[in-house]
């Protein structure tokens, strides 16, 4: 197995979410022993702390749903530094603990940006009950943890608002798995974009195996990065409720697992986010200790490593 540098970077933003809590992911993570499981495997753990959003002017926007536009882009801006900085070596892995999914605004294009410089394609893995493609314009609710792929694919409407993006996102080296709650607007962005969706009834019928093999085989012939971003609504709320977007009939433990044991085994993945854990919605921390398994299974860990209580 290669030893990896793992970066962990603590974005507590909220901002983006339509409820608070998410500010106190980051804390929640590392209070479930991520760093502690990552050691175990074998890899190098470094904590880089907290960030922190950069000040931004604030710019009113025509749709008045829009909600913390400033304080979004603000930690758009300092996360893409901050993810690009992590980047720094081959071997580095870094790992951004949510806060809301608006973060993936500035970590894909911030890793985005680093994969350019060295010239290989940045592939997406999206693991999400929603695609998050709303613009500033089609968002109803407002909550911008909806737009991040959109502003990171390069959607109209981010301009003069959200910070100038260093690089995009291809939409056909990006792979969407488990959706099941998708916007009319988003439905339309989707039927012209190129991104490959996988929802819920594709996984009934034909399980994960051959739905993210073959995406996994794109990636390897572009010889890519692979990036995962992890939403916590991925998984069913019956085994993970500390979210605030539940959406039944999510991923099963076993169905997540699998994926991750898979990735594990393509060697493609680079860096990972984990977002909108909120540990006020949590029980005892069982989605906070849930996350932190799923992401030892992305990095080696077998059933036959993990010790088990036998009656």
């Amino acid at each position: 197995m290669q030893r990896k540098q793992c970066r962990l970077i603590g974005v507590p933003v909220q901002d983006g979410a339509g409820r608070p809590g998410c500010e106190m992911g980051p804390s929640a993570f590392r209070a479930a022993g991520i760093a502690s499981a990552i050691r175990d495997l074998g890899h190098a753990v470094d904590d880089l702390g907290n960030i922190a959003p950069r000040p931004t002017a604030s710019k009113p926007h025509g749709n008045g749903t829009v909600k913390c536009l400033p304080e979004v882009a603000g930690w758009t801006s300092s996360l893409a530094e901050a993810a690009y900085s992590a980047f720094d070596a081959e071997d580095a892995f870094p790992v951004c603990l949510g806060g809301d999914h608006s973060l993936a605004a500035g970590s894909l294009t911030g890793l985005a940006r680093r994969a350019a410089e060295r010239q290989r394609e940045f592939f997406v893995l999206w693991l999400d009950a929603h695609p998050d493609l709303h613009t500033l314009d089609t968002t109803r609710s407002g909550n911008l943890h909806g737009v991040p792929m959109a502003y990171a694919t390069g959607q109209a409407g981010f301009e003069g608002y959200f910070p100038p993006a260093a690089a995009r996102i291809r939409p056909e080296n990006v792979c969407m798995l488990g959706i099941r709650s998708v916007d009319p607007a988003e439905q339309r962005i989707l039927e012209g974009a190129g991104i490959t969706v996988y929802d819920m009834r594709a996984i009934d019928e034909h399980g994960v195996v051959p739905l993210l093999r073959d995406f996994l085989a794109r990636v390897a012939a572009a010889n890519g990065h692979l990036h995962v971003s992890l939403d916590v609504d991925f998984l069913d709320p019956a085994i993970a409720p500390g979210v605030g977007t539940t959406v039944p009939g999510g991923a099963t433990f076993r169905e997540a697992h699998l994926v991750m044991e898979m990735l594990h085994d393509s060697g493609l993945v680079g860096s990972v986010d984990l977002v909108e854990l909120n540990p006020f919605l949590d029980e005892r921390g069982r989605t906070a200790i849930l996350m932190v398994d799923l992401l030892a299974s992305l990095l080696g860990r077998r059933v036959l490593d993990y010790p088990t209580r036998s009656f």
